[in-house]
């Protein structure tokens, strides 16, 4: 049965940084249901957090399957209660020079990288504007802003590109509403004990999404 606890839905859980986020949102007092195509791989995480007395729902989910990402967020609205902020942090990368990937891994990756986090918005949307709140974040990453740094990347490159271009666009359409869209733009390998140590970039999504007036709609690290 749904509770009167706020949910937080992150998709694409894992470990690192959507571990991370999932202990952060749980510790600011939201239930959090984590997507993942392999869920099992976040079970001990989840079981920790039920020892510290934070729920963490696993649901298996693929990101590039619209229909079922569509359904799977229904599901948690109707499961466990409202969404009231969805973190796309699924990805998909195929290793290749901008000039030798193939094209339908190119287009795999896309699905994923960018047509995931929209058929997620989507999904969320109408519920968020029906209670008048909601807040959408976005992972972006350093990629977007240069690729020429890891130029075999370059698929990830252009999906982050996708993302940044996303937030930006949702951002605007959205103004005025009470709901927050942003993204937090990664510029680096995401490392523990580093400025870009996967708490430290958690707790930025979480300034984002609790600042009190107007917020910006990128944060870069």
């Amino acid at each position: 049965m749904p509770t009167t606890t706020p949910v937080a839905l992150i998709v694409g859980m894992g470990p690192g940084l959507s571990a991370a986020l999932a202990q952060r949102f749980a510790a600011g007092g939201y239930a959090v249901a984590g997507f993942a195509r392999s869920p099992e791989k976040s079970a001990p995480l989840a079981a920790e957090m039920a020892q510290q007395g934070r729920h963490l729902d696993l649901r298996a989910v693929d990101a590039e399957d619209f229909d079922a990402l569509t359904e799977a967020v229904r599901a948690v609205d109707a499961d466990l209660g409202p969404v009231d902020v969805l973190i796309y942090n699924a990805y998909s990368a195929t290793p290749a020079l901008p000039s030798q990937i193939p094209l339908d891994a190119l287009m795999t990756d896309f699905r994923v990288n960018v047509g995931g986090a929209l058929a997620a918005v989507r999904a969320v949307l109408p519920m968020m504007q029906a209670r008048g709140r909601g807040t959408i974040l976005l992972t972006g990453g350093g990629l977007a802003l240069d690729p020429t740094g890891w130029p075999a990347a370059s698929s990830l490159a252009i999906g982050k590109a996708g993302i940044r271009n996303l937030t930006q666009s949702l951002h605007k359409e959205m103004e005025g509403t009470p709901l927050r869209i942003g993204t937090v733009t990664v510029t680096g390998l995401i490392q523990p004990g580093t400025h870009l140590a996967p708490e430290r970039i958690a707790e930025r999504f979480w300034d984002l999404h609790a600042m009190v007036g107007p917020a910006p709609v990128e944060v870069i690290l």
